[in-house]
């Protein structure tokens, strides 16, 4: 770990008051949750469908196969034993000192709440939602994961329970995406974390932040690695678990 760009980010952190992070999967990868596109991530596990991740994971063929959905989510997309990792303890105990706006995340895991963050966006939705199609009534994630039947249906009027992940053909929240643009807008810290920065319209959103810096961390290079004041390609988990201790979190 370089010590140089650690003691840069832990300082702009204590000097900053309106600190934004932006994360993908990456942030969630310590946790034991895999990432999506990487060697060892959902798209490249096997499974036992004839169809590709990207195709299931769609709107239309959620409706036309839910139970092949419906396996394809519960074994490869479900954690439920998942626990926060220091990234979301560091983000949290930052919310809680007032330094941190907003999280905004791609990720549908949950483990920012779990950690204790409140000031949460979630872009593409949540685990722990779901929703009879039919009537609208509410489940948790539990009703999902210990459902005897490969497809969830309503214990009310019997439709299609559906998670409210948002899939491919579907938009993401008009709500959501305002606020998350106009916490960029307002950051005066932007930190990028866990993200290839490839997933559009998420991605572009980073591009509304005119603050002091941006700070940029993942494992690999991104589009926006030029528009970054500072880059770092360790582990998101550990750097921020040294950062919380130099701001005693």
């Amino acid at each position: 770990m370089d010590d140089m760009k650690l003691d840069t980010l832990t300082k702009w952190i204590r000097t900053s008051s309106r600190v934004v992070f932006f994360g993908g999967a990456g942030v969630s990868t310590e946790s034991g949750i895999p990432d999506f596109r990487s060697a060892a991530g959902i798209y490249q596990s096997e499974h036992n469908s004839p169809y590709s991740p990207e195709e299931i994971l769609s709107r239309r063929f959620f409706d036309k196969h839910p139970e092949i959905f419906y396996d394809f989510y519960k074994s490869k997309m479900l954690h439920p034993e998942a626990k926060p990792n220091p990234a979301h303890l560091l983000l949290a105990g930052l919310e809680r000192q007032g330094r941190l706006d907003r999280v905004i995340t791609q990720n549908i895991d949950g483990l920012h709440q779990m950690a204790g963050s409140t000031r949460v966006q979630e872009l593409h939705g949540s685990i722990h939602r779901n929703h009879c199609l039919g009537c609208g009534r509410f489940y948790s994630l539990k009703d999902i994961s210990g459902s005897e039947d490969v497809v969830p249906r309503c214990t009310a009027c019997g439709g299609v329970i559906k998670p409210d992940v948002v899939l491919y053909g579907e938009m993401l929240d008009d709500e959501v995406i305002e606020q998350s643009v106009e916490a960029i807008r307002q950051a005066d810290l932007l930190i990028i974390g866990g993200t290839s920065l490839t997933v559009q319209p998420a991605a572009s959103m980073v591009t509304y932040f005119s603050g002091k810096h941006m700070v940029l961390i993942n494992a690999s290079s991104t589009a926006y690695d030029h528009k970054a004041d500072l880059l770092i390609t360790d582990p998101i988990g550990a750097l921020m678990g040294s950062i919380a201790g130099s701001l005693d979190l």
